[in-house]
């Protein structure tokens, strides 16, 4: 059924299209998943089909699935982790979500490279288009060859060359969490997802 889903939705986003407009539409089709944190879907192979059963997933699994089709489409991938803070000035937080962001510990983002034309691009599906109101960097139209802007403002870039680094990164970095840490990203995972969903309604 995984496999099913992944493949079914791949040739419904490319059928009949070039390679350039391929891309683009797999690109805007996993944008427009809307985001939630879900930790179950952190996994490289249950996070791809269960973003495209839920509807809804952060940046992890939508660029393990990114990587996945566009690896269809013949182009060579890479996994990028930025380690960022959530504490961003241009989004406009809730009161709440500002002071609980303060407390969050520096945390890795996930997005794509892919070699395009020669060069290794920056591809970063992360945040729906309705996002944008609330100061969101949404990446409303990719042109297929050019680097998109970053979801995150990043402290550091870490270029993974396979799955199996971007896997093992992931885990130091989870272990590495003090246990209020933790608390502080359970609070904000519920809280987080709640007020995207109240965005997107208005």
């Amino acid at each position: 059924m995984a496999k099913n889903i992944i493949g079914m939705k791949y040739n419904e986003w490319t059928s009949g299209k070039d390679p350039l407009s391929a891309r683009i539409a797999v690109f805007e089709h996993i944008r427009d998943i809307p985001y939630a944190i879900v930790p179950e879907l952190r996994d490289p192979h249950a996070g791809p089909p269960g973003l495209l059963t839920m509807n809804k997933g952060s940046c992890v699994p939508k660029h393990f699935l990114l990587a996945l089709m566009f690896e269809k489409l013949g182009l060579k991938i890479k996994y990028a982790t930025y380690l960022f803070k959530w504490d961003d000035p241009r989004i406009k937080y809730p009161d709440e979500l500002r002071k609980l962001v303060r407390r969050m510990p520096v945390t890795g983002h996930l997005a794509c490279k892919a070699l395009i034309n020669g060069k290794w691009v920056l591809v970063d599906a992360t945040w729906d288009l309705p996002l944008k109101k609330m100061g969101f960097p949404v990446n409303e139209r990719w042109d297929g060859v050019s680097d998109t802007q970053n979801a995150v403002i990043p402290i550091e870039e870490i270029v993974h060359e396979n799955l199996d680094e971007r896997v093992d990164h992931s885990a130091k970095q989870r272990r590495s969490y003090t246990d209020e840490e933790i608390r502080v990203y359970e609070e904000l995972t519920g809280k987080l997802n709640t007020w995207l969903a109240s965005v997107r309604e208005k």
